[in-house]
């Protein structure tokens, strides 16, 4: 037997039981944290009389408790000893004995691209340098942290792409970038969510990244350890916002841009802070000139330094000057100086206070009317990016009536076109295009802007999540107007790309409805976002949505007293991904007690149900069965013409699955598969098939009947849910069929040579080394 020691099975233990393999790690971590009931359940068996199943330990001390004694039953026992080295190599956490094995690692390339017209910033190339080729420094085995500092618009984002390109030869293993919209504090990105974003940058399968902030930081660190990444964190807020964010590889290179001095980089860190100022005249009139395309000449060259003057050498304000003669034939600086004049505070006062929102106005002023109504129309909310749609939804226009405008914007440098045909504003400049709304359309008008933006997210998500996951129940009037899509993996796979493009700008969405005291359409966006959440996490995001849903929800109660019930089931989900069960609990008992009140038998017996859920979750699985079999009860009370009647053939084949997995949990084998084929017979009677979960029936019978030791009965039920997989595209849970048909025999290599091979088309390097080492234990 392979060794193995008290702290690898009490860190396998830690990592099941707290939650890092729950939530978005999916089936093989529903599995992994299944396995580990039912090895504590073999140990309580031979201690006590008591006949239920021991609970999952939620405190260091009965984790550790736990571990011990799983250590020690493994020391007198060689049979127990070689199931809980198994259920060890599938956590993927014992290193010692399987080694560090991985997938393929990506290589991310994740730097947003430079700009031609950068000018100057060379003690910044010099100091950067400096760090990297000073021998103490990559000696020492610390990281090395470069922070950009100073005011808005003085080119730090520029700089530090500019330059992070420019060293990227140094950093084969990838570059990273986030934008931290650390201009306000409610524009500030979780660190959680930019975390998600690099480790599936990182080659991170989505399903294998943990819920929880600090599981994910963990394995970032884990993931970048002896890599040299060029990591780029732009528009900082706060230490805290960043020091999740640092790889501890001395071979990295971390760049951070902010307007706050961040003296906790510094003290507990070691960063090096490098300040930047105004460029001085000589490179300010540069990069104006450079950003017009022309040189002045004669006596317009001392206009055209006062013109950067005025600018007062800030990058922003030169280059939205400079546009304002881009593709001309010639360039009358003397103009352009009046102006600037007539807006300034005087020539007693060459270089103005805030220089930058003086060259705003001036390009500001030389828009077109549609262009200029356009720009103020988006700037009341502070949206991460703008699809066209919502550009025209804002102002009220088609698509094709928004383009000409939105081209003229990114011309005069008041917006930027991203790569993917996405636009976005510096804040600076939102900040102005804000004023101007309020100004001159008055804050009603602007209330309307973000509401038709609002809107046409809603209508986005709606459609996108209804293409997901097209049988459940949804609520809302958007999802009646609907047609049934066609059930297809590559429309779902699409729609759920769609609804992660949009992942942020929906969190705004809700945000903003907030604001504005759009009630219906702060629930009716977090509806629209469950498949997003439910295939993918992002449960900080998730929790700041669904309390304001909620919240929202119960405003709404006499239009619609179903949306609370709703909203806190989902609210409940969220918490269980992070591991707060508590929470959870919380939330399911108030949304069984709202659905109650509203007589919505859909929603109390789905609250309940959710309940259950949360008892298997905890090892409960007594509990589990007495709730699943009360929300059989619930629906067998509603009545003729109840809402979710057409629902309820569908949901009560789920229960069945359900009861059958309790029993399977309490080791109640023969009863759990005759629970099982009845939850099949279920499924095949439902006039709309659902193969999928029909599948997941016949893995979990294969599962049941293999724990009660009929192994032939096992191959059969696994053998057709490998099929239907097949058939239905679904890779990882087909991965997952493979891996549990090698316990049957019959190939065991075969088996989980092709699971292996399918972890990798998913991307999935937990899933590949789990296979890995179980190949070499076969061998």
């Amino acid at each position: 037997m392979d060794p193995f020691t008290t702290a690898a099975v009490l860190s396998a233990v830690n990592t099941a039981t707290s939650g890092a393999l729950s939530g978005a790690a999916g089936e093989v971590g529903r599995r992994t944290t299944e396995r580990l009931a039912a090895l504590a359940r073999r140990i309580r068996g031979r201690d006590t009389d008591d006949a239920h199943s021991p609970t999952v330990p939620t405190d260091p001390a009965a984790r550790r408790d736990l571990a011990e004694q799983l250590f020690e039953q493994a020391r007198r026992e060689p049979a127990f000893a070689r199931d809980l080295l198994a259920w060890l190599r599938e956590t993927d956490l014992l290193r010692d004995t399987t080694g560090p094995v991985r997938a393929t690692v990506a290589r991310p390339r994740l730097l947003p691209p430079g700009t031609a017209a950068f000018t100057d910033r060379e003690p910044v190339r010099q100091a950067i340098a400096a760090l990297l080729d000073d021998p103490a420094a990559s000696g020492a085995g610390a990281p090395r942290i470069v922070v950009l500092t100073g005011p808005g618009g003085v080119g730090k984002t520029a700089t530090a792409v500019h330059f992070a390109r420019a060293f990227a030869d140094r950093f084969p293993d990838g570059q990273l970038y986030a934008d931290l919209r650390g201009a306000s504090a409610a524009t500030a990105v979780a660190p959680s969510a930019t975390l998600v974003r690099f480790l599936h940058g990182l080659g991170v399968a989505a399903d294998r990244v943990p819920a929880a902030e600090q599981e994910q930081a963990d394995l970032y660190r884990d993931r970048t350890a002896d890599r040299r990444l060029v990591v780029l964190l732009d528009n900082a807020r706060s230490v805290a916002q960043v020091a999740p964010l640092l790889t501890a590889a001395p071979g990295s290179l971390t760049l951070v841009t902010s307007r706050h001095g961040l003296p906790g980089l510094v003290r507990d860190h070691g960063a090096r802070v490098l300040r930047l100022g105004p460029l001085a005249g000589d490179d300010a009139v540069l990069l104006l000139t450079r950003i017009a395309g022309l040189e002045p000449a004669g006596a317009q060259r001392a206009h055209a330094e006062a013109v950067a003057a005025r600018c007062g050498g800030m990058p922003l304000a030169l280059c939205e000057t400079g546009a304002l003669a881009a593709g001309r034939d010639e360039v009358d600086w003397a103009r352009l100086e009046r102006e600037f004049a007539s807006l300034g505070p005087g020539p007693a006062v060459p270089a103005p206070a805030d220089p930058t929102r003086l060259a705003t106005d001036v390009a500001y002023r030389a828009l077109a009317p549609a262009a200029a109504r356009l720009y103020r129309l988006l700037g009341p909310c502070p949206w991460p990016t703008v699809p066209l749609g919502a550009a025209a939804a804002a102002a009220g226009l088609g698509p094709a009536e928004a383009r000409g405008p939105l081209g003229e914007l990114v011309g005069a440098r008041l917006l930027e076109e991203a790569a993917d045909g996405r636009y976005r504003f510096h804040d600076v400049v939102r900040r102005h295009a804000e004023s101007r709304a309020h100004e001159e359309d008055g804050r009603a008008a602007a209330r309307d802007a973000v509401e038709r933006v609002i809107r046409w997210y809603l209508d986005l998500a709606v459609a996108a999540d209804y293409r997901v996951i097209p049988a459940r129940w949804h609520l809302g009037p958007r999802y009646d107007r609907l047609p049934r899509p066609a059930a297809s993996p590559g429309t779902a796979r699409a729609a759920l790309e769609e609804l992660t493009r949009e992942r942020e700008n929906l969190a705004e969405a809700v945000r903003a409805a907030e604001e504005y005291g759009f009630d219906e359409l702060t629930w009716q966006l977090c509806e629209a976002m469950w498949a997003l959440h439910l295939r993918l996490g992002f449960h900080e995001q998730w929790v700041a949505t669904h309390v304001a849903g909620v919240a929202a929800a119960r405003r709404c109660a006499t239009r619609e007293p179903r949306a609370e019930g709703r909203m806190r089931s989902q609210l409940a989900f969220a918490y269980m991904g992070l591991g707060r069960l508590a929470d959870a609990e919380r939330e399911l008992n108030a949304a069984a007690a709202a659905d109650r009140a509203a007589g919505h038998h859909r929603g109390h017996a789905s609250a309940v149900e959710s309940l259950g859920l949360l008892c298997l979750r905890q090892w409960r699985y007594e509990d589990a069965e007495e709730r699943f079999r009360r929300a059989r009860t619930i629906w067998d009370e509603a009545g003729p013409g109840d809402d979710g009647e057409e629902d309820a053939p569908r949901a009560l084949a789920l229960l069945e699955h359900h009861l059958g997995r309790a029993l399977t949990g309490q080791g109640r084998f023969p009863e759990a598969a005759d629970q099982l084929r009845r939850a099949l017979t279920c499924f095949r009677a439902l006039e709309r098939r659902d193969a999928y979960n029909e599948a997941r029936v016949r893995m979990s019978l294969g599962e049941t009947l293999l724990a009660g030791g009929d192994v032939a009965g096992a191959r059969v039920s696994l053998d057709e849910a490998i099929s239907v997989m097949t058939a239905e595209g679904a890779t990882l849970q087909l991965a997952d069929a493979l891996e549990v048909r090698a316990g049957c025999g019959e190939d065991p290599a075969g088996f989980l040579r092709r699971a292996g091979e399918l972890y990798g088309v998913v991307g999935d390097a937990g899933g590949v080394a789990r296979v890995e080492a179980r190949l070499r234990g076969v061998g």
